[in-house]
């Protein structure tokens, strides 16, 4: 298995760390992982304090049953001296080759509406056609330096921000999905530096952890991303798909995704900007 990380080393002591850092992470107690992973409440207390190092498939299934992301499992797994399970190969290593192609193929079939495959940060790795179509509809992509990140597309007051309608409350719902959709539910390091980088752009709510209803308007069952095009609003909400029962670390980072028009109206007004857009080149 091709695994990046073999030749890394933990220091010593940081298994019980680790393991205690994700039990707090998901709120459980020694006892409440004891009952859930059939592992001793004694062996678990002394892991964490470093008195002893557990066998290779019981700190796999501590860590599955603390839903641990795979890159983090491989830290475990070192953490305790041994050789990291799970590949983290890059997303286009040929061991991924059944998946990219499965995501090419979903792109390609959502023509004329954007299609998007993005890493764990947000980082476009792969579109369709209509995607860049539709942000060229607004301001000019090929301006922007690589490598390209969606968030800081909708954020830039270069880049998509001057065209976004209800910014109060789309900044807000971009910023809380960064935490509900980060890989196990957890902030890495990459991805608080993000969120900084984009809490350091201009009119972005410093309360955006807190909840608040969305303006007064159509009852909707999501939160609509709406472009303003010549005046008019065109509203289209995302699908997010990631790939099932992941085995590598790319697979599990992996989010493909799609664009919808909220309303027949978009769609029409969809259909006619990228033709217009499409004349003009």
């Amino acid at each position: 298995m091709n695994v990046t990380s073999r030749d890394r080393k933990a220091p010593p002591g940081e298994l019980g760390s680790l393991l205690r850092y994700w039990r707090d992470m998901r709120g459980v107690s020694q006892l409440d992982l004891s009952l859930d992973a059939g592992v001793s409440q004694r062996q678990i207390s002394f892991i964490e304090s470093g008195r002893s190092v557990p066998g290779r498939e019981t700190l796999l299934t501590l860590a599955q049953t603390l839903d641990v992301p795979l890159r983090e499992r491989n830290a475990l797994l070192l953490a305790a001296g041994y050789a990291p399970m799970y590949s983290e190969a890059p997303w286009n290593a040929q061991e991924m080759h059944s998946v990219i192609r499965a995501l090419k193929r979903v792109v390609r079939q959502h023509e004329p509406f954007p299609a998007i495959v993005m890493d764990r940060h947000w980082n476009v790795l792969m579109t369709n056609d209509a995607a860049p179509r539709f942000f060229n509809c607004f301001i000019d992509m090929a301006s922007r330096e690589g490598p390209r990140n969606m968030l800081h597309l909708m954020f830039d007051p270069q880049g998509m921000r001057p065209f976004l309608a209800d910014w109060d409350t789309v900044s807000r719902s971009l910023l809380q999905r960064v935490y509900r959709e980060s890989v196990g539910r957890v902030i890495d390091d990459d991805t608080a530096r993000l969120l900084d980088e984009l809490l350091a752009y201009p009119d972005v709510p410093r309360d955006w952890k807190s909840w608040r209803a969305p303006a007064a308007g159509p009852a909707m069952p999501m939160i609509p991303l709406g472009f303003v095009k010549e005046g008019v609003v065109l509203r289209y909400f995302s699908m997010v798909t990631s790939v099932g029962a992941p085995q590598n670390v790319a697979a599990q980072e992996l989010r493909l995704e799609c664009m919808f028009p909220v309303d027949d109206a978009t769609e029409a007004r969809h259909h006619a900007m990228l033709a217009a857009h499409s004349q003009e080149r």
